[in-house]
């Protein structure tokens, strides 16, 4: 991406729509106001250019994921699970939150969907709030408990809700409904495809919402397909 100084915040959003988060987090109107040029803005806004420029150029500068996860000890597993997929999503629900509230009530009447779409967000933003804090506060450190019991060769006390099966069920259960969810807004969205001529955003919403996607995918690949299986077998192993 070509970033100059008398470029205008709307060519930068345009060329690249990714380029709208990094210039919401910083407060900078993308969308009615984007026709002011990057020089002008930071300087409005005592903002150091040169350090927004570095984020911008960061967008598409992602590492090739090479990580060998089933590899990793459940400790580390956890704490990257909590560092990394929970940590976006607890940054990014405001977000988006906010972009889905903004287009349903200016596009809500053009576009029925959006409204749909903000619904079913702010329903499945609520539930991920709650099932993280239920997975740190309860699941998460009696895994924890049981890595550390084999360790030192001891039998970790009997949790409240008997084995560590029956959290995960309920996790996957939730999981499974979060899915659900975005395979419908996704529908609605007719795969993260805005409308000809939408606002920037309406396509900043569009863009963010299916990267949410794609990193939940991730964040519950880890948990249902790598975590849980080897925590009840490791329960088995520690109460033999």
């Amino acid at each position: 991406m070509n970033i100059t100084k008398d470029r205008t915040v709307a060519e930068i959003v345009t060329e690249n729509i990714k380029a709208s988060h990094i210039f919401k987090k910083y407060n900078i109107d993308f969308c009615c106001g984007g026709g002011v040029t990057i020089e002008k803005v930071c300087s409005k806004k005592g903002i150091d250019y040169e350090l927004l420029e570095k984020e911008i150029l960061e967008i598409d500068a992602k590492a090739e994921d090479s990580n060998d996860y089933n590899k990793w000890e459940l400790p580390f597993l956890i704490d990257y699970i909590v560092n990394v997929h929970h940590k976006y999503v607890a940054e990014n629900i405001p977000l988006l939150s906010m972009y889905a509230t903004k287009v349903a009530k200016v596009h809500g009447h053009h576009y029925k969907e959006v409204v749909t779409i903000n619904n079913l967000f702010q329903e499945v933003a609520k539930e991920l709030s709650a099932h993280m804090m239920k997975e740190e506060l309860v699941l998460f450190p009696f895994i924890k408990q049981l890595a550390r019991a084999k360790k030192e060769g001891i039998v970790p006390s009997r949790p409240h809700f008997s084995s560590v099966t029956n959290p995960i069920s309920m996790m996957e259960s939730e999981h499974e409904n979060a899915g659900d969810i975005f395979k419908e807004i996704s529908k609605l969205t007719h795969k993260y495809t805005p409308p000809e001529g939408a606002c920037n955003t309406f396509r900043a919403l569009y863009d963010k919402l299916e990267e949410f996607e794609e990193d939940l995918h991730k964040h519950i690949h880890l948990e249902n397909n790598i975590l849980h299986p080897k925590a009840i077998k490791l329960e088995e192993e520690v109460r033999l």
